[in-house]
């Protein structure tokens, strides 16, 4: 990654060059020798300094410490906020959550595929905020569906892909690196091995149905994080899944039942 002639070893800085210290440093004396040596440590240091620099330009561009944009509601779900690049993440039941985990990068320009998805739907992807035009779709990849979902790792930022047969920690560690190549991330709709964060629905409850008449109109969820990338303990976050207007965002907190009320209520005799 360096230039070998720039590069030396800390013994070689330790002990006098020969050509420097050894017979030339003789014939000119002790100062003119302890003179050399301090220009060597200069030297040495303006090296290291050097390289310390290249270093830290190098650490601050690499793919697997950068992050793809998500949507707000998902954030306080996700480490660090966004959606690591060379990560993996699975949602196993919810196809609109799993949209929304493309929604924010696409906006920002990121081009992202779905595989072996036939009802994702174009209207409701655009609806959700999903650059068509940066869209691939692959909806029946058969039994090549891992072969084109590696293939379409090469050139979106992000893939949604259902598994359609057994995936073998083999192929997961392949397609991880060809993720974190390419600077790109996946998320599978059902169970992926070794998920950096899973998001789960585990809880939910439907409004607008009146006494037996009117529409649907948004969907309370209680979505879990769990993962080896996350927490020690799951992270959970109440969310619009959707809201009235086809949204995802987060959920208003409901106000617990006497809560910020410390009076009791008694029972109290009514004069007949």
């Amino acid at each position: 990654m360096f230039e070998h002639e720039g590069m030396q070893s800390a013994a070689a800085l330790r002990s006098p060059d020969p050509e420097r210290g050894g017979r030339s440093g003789a014939a000119r004396g002790g100062p003119r020798r302890g003179t050399d040596h301090l220009g060597d440590a200069r030297a040495a240091l303006d090296r290291i300094t050097s390289l310390r620099s290249r270093v830290a330009d190098m650490e601050s561009t690499r793919v697997d410490t950068a992050g793809l944009p998500t949507a707000p509601a998902l954030e306080p779900l996700l480490p660090g906020g966004a959606i690591r690049v060379g990560g993996t993440y699975a949602v196993p039941e919810s196809v609109l959550l799993a949209i929304t985990m493309l929604q924010a990068a696409s906006a920002a320009g990121a081009w992202c595929a779905v595989v072996g998805v036939p009802s994702f739907g174009i209207e409701a992807a655009a609806a959700a905020g999903i650059d068509l035009e940066r869209l691939v779709l692959v909806p029946d990849p058969g039994d090549q569906w891992l072969a084109v979902t590696a293939a379409m790792a090469d050139v979106a930022q992000i893939v949604l892909t259902r598994p359609l047969g057994r995936v073998v920690p083999g192929d997961v560690a392949r397609l991880s690196a060809r993720l974190r190549q390419r600077g790109g991330a996946l998320v599978a709709l059902g169970s992926w091995p070794g998920a950096d964060v899973t998001l789960r629905v585990t809880a939910s409850t439907w409004s607008g149905i009146g006494q037996g008449h009117g529409h649907l109109t948004e969907r309370r969820a209680t979505v879990t994080a769990s993962g080896r990338a996350g927490a020690v303990r799951p992270a959970t976050a109440e969310l619009l899944l959707p809201a009235a207007d086809g949204a995802v965002r987060a959920a208003t907190p409901v106000p617990s039942v006497g809560s910020g009320d410390t009076r009791v209520l008694r029972p109290v005799a009514v004069a007949s």
